[in-house]
């Protein structure tokens, strides 16, 4: 069995995701209520506007999971909240004001989770910012709703406090803020994570950067416990990717992409699998060892070599744009599935 010396931190980072996933959950849900409770049409808009960033950042965040590649619950205090929070939305005895500035609050706690899982991957390791770069975007856009929440709690609560309308000069303070963390956001985002739905190479992609950094990792530190860990998630994420691409990147180009080449990518990954169990037995500070991660980088290089360029090419040629995301939600299923699969087993 194949585990890492660090799993505390890892899986505390994991609980953070989830955590942050089920707060998403239920934005969307409070959000959808309070669009079609809300009479004043500027408000409703910006509501409107605030779903479609919220549906999106969702998708972003699940994908940040399964890269992420260590699957845990959310905390029950955290469930706790929501139900909490879902009981407040739906009740009459608290005012708009007093539902939206809960609102406020819990972009708020998702905005400071979001910043919090970016320090801890300082700490654990490369491989974790690698798999983590898309929260970004969620962290930023979830920012800027707070400035404009801002903007629709002085408006709400000046009409019910007084029955009358509320300067709107914090509107274009609003606008500022938000045009100014829209412009941070923008210099350090890639155009890939402005959309939940990524295509299938997008997904691919990522998973052999963080293979990469993984692989990285393993070779310069000489510490036995960090080494471990290092293997143990090299492990977890290359056998869910060989498996998911088995199942459902390769199958999909079968007549348009070189049979001869397609089934070398196949025999590729499939001898890594018994290789990555040999190792896993192996003394890991042994020369031995060292010389057989030195060789699986060198066949993982080459294998994802021809993927980028060959392989992508034939996804990208024959298959529609909406395709090729239907495809990337299909992979990230299907590799979730393994995970968790791959925990179950772990942990029998």
């Amino acid at each position: 069995m194949v585990t890492t010396l660090d799993d505390a931190k890892r899986n505390a980072i994991g609980m953070k995701l989830s955590d942050m996933a089920e707060i998403q959950k239920f934005l969307i849900e409070s959000e959808q209520k309070y669009i079609s409770e809300i009479a004043d049409d500027d408000i409703r808009d910006r509501l409107r506007n605030m779903l479609q960033d919220d549906q999106k950042n969702l998708g972003i965040i699940e994908t940040v999971i399964v890269q992420y590649g260590v699957k845990a619950d959310p905390k029950q205090t955290t469930l706790q909240m929501v139900e909490m929070g879902r009981k407040m939305s739906s009740s009459s005895d608290f005012s708009m004001l007093e539902k939206l500035a809960q609102h406020e609050l819990l972009k708020h706690s998702i905005t400071m989770m979001g910043l919090l899982v970016h320090k801890c991957a300082q700490v654990v390791g490369a491989d974790v910012e690698a798999a983590i770069t898309p929260l970004n975007t969620v962290n930023f856009e979830n920012r800027a709703h707070q400035e404009q929440l801002k903007g629709i709690l002085e408006k709400i609560g000046v009409r019910e406090l007084t029955g009358k309308e509320a300067d709107q000069g914090l509107w274009g303070r609003v606008q500022d803020a938000v045009a100014a963390l829209s412009g941070v956001a923008g210099s350090v985002l890639t155009q890939n994570t402005d959309r939940s739905d990524m295509t299938l190479q997008d997904i691919l992609r990522m998973d052999h950067q963080k293979v990469n950094v993984l692989f990285a990792e393993i070779m310069q530190t000489n510490d036995p416990m960090k080494r471990r860990e290092y293997f143990g998630q090299l492990y977890k994420d290359l056998r869910a990717h060989a498996l998911a691409e088995d199942e459902i990147a390769y199958p999909a180009v079968r007549g348009k992409y070189p049979e001869s080449d397609l089934q070398e990518l196949y025999n590729e990954q499939d001898s890594w699998l018994p290789k990555l169990d040999q190792m896993a037995k192996m003394d890991m500070m042994s020369e031995q060892f060292m010389n057989e991660v030195r060789q699986l980088m060198s066949e993982v290089q080459d294998h994802v070599r021809q993927e980028e360029s060959t392989f992508f090419a034939s996804v990208r040629d024959n298959f529609s744009k909406e395709e090729q995301e239907r495809l990337g939600s299909q992979f990230k299923a299907k590799k979730s599935q393994l995970q968790d699969e791959m925990k179950a087993s772990m942990s029998m």
